[in-house]
């Protein structure tokens, strides 16, 4: 039986015509489906009659025929009365959602100046305490003071996480690890006595920048204030950073890395929150993001802060992933 790329299991019929005895039906036009059917004067391995499964989107019903397009864009007409099984099935993920979580934490990396030596994927990472408006004597970001631990170390884990240890003991700082939530480096540095970061779990969230810029309504800052919005010095090729601030009122920076722009240190003064100013900054930034070639939009959003999840949901984004940091 040939079978399409990426076809979902569909669990077996009897042999033969069955009109009526699947889930499809005009009901489907416009969904994404599976059909099994008949190759008329075909035999199969088994000696039976040929099957094949059909994936795409159904474009219509009726008339004896049922049309589909595959990813690839082909038109499929399928006889009704050669269908044997079938059901819709779950949209295919957005671009965004496909891309892998190493990637993202790559493009997120936005502090020059810091120190990053490869394990394999792996990549260890040493900025020290970085200033900034609440902390002048700096603090020391945990992002830019972990290993990302994604992908293949090259070396078993045991011996992956001796080295991520005294690359930490050497400069003075505790072993940090980023890891996806419960994925197998995660399992494995728990197995090795890697307690688990207090901060808890972190939401990346993505989103279509112009989405986004399309669902929030532009407006003025307080006391009829236009967002501010400079580009700083890039650091690399493909890289671009600005910053919009809104007065002293509010403030956001991103950190656009080919095609992924990524949003921090979304800042609203107390006495203006609430007042639609972290929208109109989040706009601007993406509308900035997307005039330099910005597909996806990413932010990182402690899974604890109710308040943040939601205002990220209501703009567009929805979570990629989750990921945590073991230390030891």
């Amino acid at each position: 039986m040939a079978v399409s790329p990426d076809t979902p299991q569909v669990s077996p019929m009897p042999e033969g015509p069955s009109a009526g005895r699947h889930g499809l039906g005009p009901h489907v036009v416009g969904q994404r489906v599976v059909v099994r059917r008949i190759l008329p004067g075909e035999t199969g391995p088994t000696g039976g009659p040929a099957m094949t499964d059909t994936l795409g989107e159904c474009l219509s019903w009726g008339r004896g025929l049922c049309e589909l397009r595959t990813a690839d864009g082909t038109l499929v007409t399928i006889h009704l009365a050669d269908i044997v099984s079938g059901k819709p099935v779950p949209p295919r993920p957005s671009v965004r959602l496909r891309r892998p979580p190493r990637e993202l934490h790559l493009r997120a990396d936005a502090w020059p100046g810091t120190e990053r030596r490869q394990l394999g994927e792996w990549v260890l990472r040493a900025a020290g305490r970085v200033p900034d408006a609440q902390h002048p004597q700096g603090r020391l970001l945990r992002r830019a003071n972990s290993a990302l631990a994604m992908g293949d170390p090259g070396v078993p884990v045991a011996a992956a996480a001796e080295v991520v240890r005294a690359f930490y003991e050497e400069r003075g700082q505790a072993a940090l690890a980023t890891v996806v939530v419960d994925d197998a480096v995660d399992r494995e540095l728990a197995a090795l006595g890697w307690g688990l970061d207090p901060v808890g779990e972190v939401l990346v969230q993505v989103a279509a920048p112009s989405r986004v810029v399309r669902s929030l309504r532009p407006g003025r800052g307080a006391d009829g204030e236009e967002v501010d919005l400079a580009e700083e010095a890039a650091t690399g090729a493909g890289v671009a950073r600005a910053v919009a601030r809104l007065g002293e009122h509010a403030s956001v920076r991103a950190h656009l890395d080919g095609d992924v722009v990524t949003l921090h240190d979304l800042w609203v003064a107390e006495a203006q929150r609430r007042g639609g100013l972290a929208g109109r900054l989040v706009a601007d930034a993406l509308d900035w993001a997307s005039s330099h070639g910005a597909t996806t939009a990413q932010v990182q959003v402690s899974a604890t802060n109710v308040a943040a999840v939601q205002f990220w949901s209501v703009t567009g984004f929805s979570t990629h992933h989750a990921y945590r940091y073991r230390t030891c």
